[in-house]
C-alpha cells in the first residue's frame, strides 16, 4: 500500500502543541488594516488554537503528524 501524503497547506499553516492541539495564525492581518480599530488588530496578533471540531479534520490531512 502506498504512503499517504500530507497536504502541503497543512504543513505550512499549522503547528502541533505538546498537548495535541493545533495552533494557527489569525486571518485578516495582511492589508486594509486602516479600516479596523486598534482592538481588532491587537486581538488578532499572534496565533490561536484551532477548535476541537476542526482539529480532527486537519489531523486527518497529516497522517504522520506535524513538526
Amino acid at each position: 500500500m502506498p504512503k499517504l501524503k500530507t497536504k502541503s497547506g497543512v504543513k505550512k499553516r499549522f503547528k502541533l502543541t505538546a498537548s495535541g492541539m493545533l495552533k494557527h495564525g489569525v486571518a485578516g492581518k495582511r492589508h486594509r488594516l486602516i479600516s479596523h480599530n486598534g482592538k481588532y488588530i491587537r486581538q488578532n496578533r499572534g496565533t490561536t488554537v484551532l477548535s476541537k471540531a476542526d482539529t480532527a479534520t486537519v489531523k486527518a490531512w497529516a497522517p504522520y503528524g506535524l513538526n
